[in-house]
């Protein structure tokens, strides 16, 4: 309680000269945007506050925070919320375009913006070389005295199941805004850990039938599953410095009891990108066996090839010296010439297939 109200007045600090509130949600100006809003007291959601703007300036007198929840609002409706929350324009400016590196970024002593990747595992009855396992998301965290916004992009990483899981745990809530960017951060890399070990099996999968007979016909299929775990990568690796400063700076939003929950975050975090590192490496062990193995049967059909060329090539010399109708040939006065030519034929093309049978070039 003594943090959220420390809170409280750096808000009202800040919004003693702000704009006055304007009813965003009653004005309809977050309308296809707004997924849900609540205002938080104690820990517990207070549901006789119906306008905005009075939960807004009850927020602004330390009393609680604000927690808005938008699916890819449009540059105004960012905008307005921006005014509304004094959020810095920089911030606002990312917020409204998704594909951003996940990151985290301070904004005077009393705001944070967070940028998180999220991922899902796109379930396929067989891996091929256009199967898309990984799928990836956005969730944009402002963190401010009184308030958490948060920005969704993507049509998966919902929010509202977390809400509802921390609506049941009051303690949880009365940690203010950092806690609730503590658990949107722990779900988050929760997605990560399921994801990883999904994609484990069908790294598993895919090493063994690599390693059959003929398995290189699979290699489309490696390359593909390599760019998944590269998007997989790129989620992660990321973030380990964004959850590495939560965890250990001091910030006014984040309780020491809060930072010790980010530690144990932190820990999932390494642990994830360690094991999204060994899939890298071990793909590329496997693209590099898919390689040898491709390099290996063309250099045996060359060698079928080659062998079968020179057995039919010694019956071609012989009867294209025939074809030459000299006059002066043997067989051609001969009763039995005929045959006496097509016994060498026959016995020299079984001798040489001896030979490339022997040498294992057939």
């Amino acid at each position: 309680m003594g943090a959220t109200r420390r809170v409280g007045r750096v808000f009202a600090r800040r919004s003693q000269t702000g704009p006055a509130p304007v009813d965003l949600v009653g004005s309809g100006k977050l309308d296809g945007s707004l997924i849900d809003w609540a205002y938080y007291r104690d820990g517990h959601r207070d549901h006789q506050i119906g306008s905005y703007v009075e939960a807004l300036q009850r927020a602004r007198r330390g009393e609680g925070f604000v927690w808005i929840g938008l699916f890819e609002p449009n540059a105004l409706q960012l905008e307005l919320i921006g005014r509304q929350f004094g959020l810095h324009p920089l911030a606002v400016e990312d917020a409204t375009e998704a594909h951003q590196r996940p990151k985290l970024e301070r904004y005077g002593d009393d705001s944070l913006f967070a940028v998180l990747k999220t991922v899902r595992y796109v379930p396929h009855d067989d891996l091929t070389a256009t199967s898309e396992v990984v799928e990836s998301g956005e969730v944009m965290v402002f963190c401010g005295p009184g308030f958490v916004i948060t920005v969704r992009h993507g049509d998966h990483g919902e929010l509202s199941g977390l809400r509802q899981q921390l609506e049941q745990h009051a303690k949880r809530l009365r940690s203010g805004p950092g806690g609730v960017l503590h658990a949107i951060a722990d779900h988050v890399v929760d997605r990560y850990l399921e994801v990883a070990q999904a994609v484990q099996n069908d790294i598993d999968q895919i090493e063994i039938e690599i390693f059959s007979p003929r398995g290189w016909r699979n290699i489309e299929r490696v390359y593909q599953l390599k760019r998944e775990v590269l998007e997989l990568k790129r989620a992660v690796a990321p973030l380990t410095g964004p959850m590495r400063a939560l965890s250990t700076q001091e910030h006014s939003l984040i309780t020491e009891e809060t930072r010790n929950y980010f530690r144990d975050v932190d820990d999932h975090l390494l642990r994830v990108k360690e094991q999204v590192i060994s899939f890298d490496e071990l793909l590329s062990s496997i693209l590099q066996a898919g390689l040898a193995q491709v390099q290996v049967s063309e250099n045996e059909d060359m060698r079928r090839i080659s062998a079968w060329v020179a057995i039919i090539a010694v019956p071609t010399l012989i009867a294209g010296i025939y074809g030459m109708n000299f006059e002066n040939m043997p067989e051609t006065k001969w009763k039995y010439g005929y045959f006496i030519v097509l016994g060498v034929m026959a016995l020299a093309c079984s001798g040489l297939y001896r030979l490339f049978k022997r040498n294992r070039w057939l």
